[in-house]
C-alpha cells in the first residue's frame, strides 16, 4: 500500500477502534455518507472549481489530508501508469454501491473517486516524490461519469484544474547519480472518457477482483478489505462472509504462489480489459480475467492488424515475437498500447508477459537479425552487418523489399548499399520456428 493511503487508513482506523467498545476485526464500526458530488457538479456542464482546494477532497489540501469521511482503498493489480506511485479514496454518498461478485459495480450518483499520482525523482532516495496530479471521476446525474485533472503547482500547496492535457518532462535522477528525464502526460477531461466508458462500467477498477486482497490494520490483525466494505454496509445486496472464498481475485505479478497463467492475465486484465472486451475497442479477443481462458480468444487468437508479421496472433505459444498484445505493450511507437497516457515501457510487466508466453508448448523461436546501423539518410555508400545472438542460425536477405525464404541471398560478409534500399533479413534454423522479418529503409546519396 502506498504511503498516503496507508497513513490516511490507519489514522481513520485507529480513531473509529478508540470509540469502539469492542474491537471490530475488519476495522471500521461504521460508514459515514459524504455530501454527493463534494464540491463537484452533479454534471460535466456545470461549474468545476478552478482550484482542488475548493472540491472538498481533502481537509487540508497542501498536506493532503481527506476529509473526513473518504474511505481510502488500494487494488490487487493497479494499472501501469509510468511508475508513479497512487493514492486513492472513494467519496460515497447516501444510498450503495451495487455489488456483483463478477463483472462491474454501479455506484451512487454523487460518488467520487480521487486518486493522487507522485513520481519517485531519486533512485537513491526514494522518498523523494514530485506530485503530479489528482485526478477525480465523479459519477454523475445522468447515470455516467466525468473526470477533472488538477495539477499540482510546484510549492506544494494546491492544484490547478487542467483545461486541456499536457506534457511536461520532469528530472529523474538514477541510482549512479545520473538525471534523466521522464515525460509525463497529463491527461485532458475528454481523455479521461476514452477508458472511463459506458460499456466499462465508467468506474474502472474498483470490483470484486480486485479489492477481494488482504492488509494489516495498525494493530497488527489481517483482513480483507472487501469484506471490511461489506461490514460498512456499502453493499447492496450484501454477501456472507463465507461466500469470499468463492469470489475471484487478482494475481500480483510478483505473487510466486500464483502460476504464470493467472498473474499475466491479471496483468491484462488491469491494463486492457477496460477497452478490449466485448463492445469495447475493435479487436477480436476479451481481455477480462472474468471470461474463461479458452473464451478469451487470447491464446492463439487471431488478430486484425498483422503487423507486417507472418502468422501473427494476440498471443502466440512460445512465442514472443508473433504476440501482438505483447509487442504494443513492449513500445514506445504509434503502435503501443494503451495508447493514452503511457510515455515508458513497465519492464515488470513485459517480463511476466515474455515468461507467460515463453512457458507455453511450442518449438524454439528465432529472433530477428539484428541491422547495423540501423535505416536512415547516408551521404554515400554504407556497409550493413546482419548479426544473431542464436548460433548457427542461417540469415537470409533480400534488398528490393520482398520478403526473405530460406532461398534467398545468404548473409555471409557485410552488405554494401551504393543506393536506396528496403533491406529485410530473416533467420532460419532446423529445429526453431524462423524468425521474423527485420526490415531497414536506406536512402543513399540523398
Amino acid at each position: 500500500m502506498k504511503t498516503a493511503a496507508k497513513t490516511s487508513l490507519a489514522l481513520l482506523l485507529l480513531a473509529i477502534a478508540a470509540s469502539c467498545t469492542q474491537p471490530a476485526p475488519y476495522g471500521l464500526a461504521s460508514r459515514i455518507a459524504m455530501k454527493p458530488y463534494l464540491q463537484m457538479p452533479p454534471r460535466a456542464d456545470g461549474k468545476i472549481p478552478l482550484l482542488l482546494s475548493q472540491t472538498g477532497v481533502f481537509g487540508n489540501t497542501a498536506k493532503r489530508i481527506p476529509s473526513t469521511g473518504l474511505i481510502p482503498y488500494e487494488l490487487v493489480v493497479a494499472f501501469w501508469s509510468d511508475g508513479a506511485d497512487k493514492s486513492r479514496w472513494i467519496a460515497l454518498p447516501s444510498g450503495n454501491i451495487a455489488f456483483s461478485a463478477t463483472g462491474e459495480w454501479r455506484f451512487p450518483p454523487g460518488t467520487v473517486f480521487v486518486k493522487n499520482f507522485d513520481l519517485p525523482t531519486d533512485a537513491a532516495h526514494p522518498s523523494t516524490i514530485r506530485r503530479l496530479e489528482t485526478r477525480l471521476l465523479v459519477c454523475d446525474s445522468a447515470g455516467g461519469v466525468y473526470g477533472a485533472v488538477y495539477k499540482w503547482r510546484a510549492d506544494g500547496s494546491d492544484a490547478d484544474l487542467l483545461a486541456g492535457s499536457q506534457t511536461e518532462n520532469i528530472p529523474i535522477r538514477s541510482a549512479n547519480g545520473e538525471v534523466l528525464e521522464q515525460s509525463w502526460y497529463f491527461p485532458s477531461r475528454q481523455d479521461c472518457l476514452t477508458c472511463h466508458t459506458a460499456n466499462a462500467g465508467g468506474v474502472l477498477g474498483v470490483k470484486t477482483r480486485q479489492l477481494n486482497r488482504s492488509f494489516t490494520y495498525p494493530s497488527g490483525v489481517s483482513d480483507n478489505e472487501l469484506r471490511t466494505w461489506n461490514h460498512l454496509g456499502l453493499f447492496a445486496p450484501r454477501f456472507k462472509d463465507k461466500d469470499l472464498r468463492t469470489f475471484a481475485t487478482l494475481a500480483p505479478a510478483d505473487d510466486t504462489s500464483r502460476t504464470l497463467e493467472d498473474r499475466a492475465r491479471s496483468y491484462l486484465d488491469a491494463n486492457c480489459a477496460q477497452c478490449h472486451r466485448p463492445g469495447g475497442t475493435v479487436a477480436n479477443f476479451d481481455a477480462r480475467y472474468d471470461t474463461p481462458l479458452t473464451s478469451q480468444a487470447l491464446i492463439d487468437g487471431p488478430v486484425l492488424i498483422d503487423q507486417g508479421i507472418d502468422h501473427p496472433r494476440v498471443i502466440s505459444p512460445h512465442d514472443i515475437w508473433r504476440s501482438i498484445a505483447y509487442m504494443r505493450a513492449n513500445t514506445l511507437g504509434d503502435i503501443r498500447m494503451p495508447p493514452l497516457a503511457r510515455e515508458t515501457i513497465d519492464q515488470k510487466g513485459m517480463q511476466l508477459l515474455k515468461e507467460w508466453i515463453n512457458s507455453m508448448p511450442g518449438p524454439p523461436v528465432l529472433p530477428p537479425p539484428v541491422i547495423s546501423p540501423p535505416g536512415g539518410t547516408f551521404a554515400g555508400p554504407v556497409e550493413i552487418s546482419l548479426t544473431m545472438s542464436e548460433a548457427g542460425s542461417d540469415i537470409r536477405y533480400t534488398v528490393d523489399g520482398t520478403i526473405p525464404s530460406a532461398t534467398d541471398t545468404r548473409y555471409e560478409r557485410p552488405i554494401k548499399l551504393t543506393g536506396p534500399a528496403v533491406l529485410r533479413a530473416r533467420a532460419f534454423k532446423e529445429g526453431f520456428t524462423r524468425s521474423i522479418t527485420e526490415q531497414q529503409v536506406f536512402i543513399i546519396g540523398k
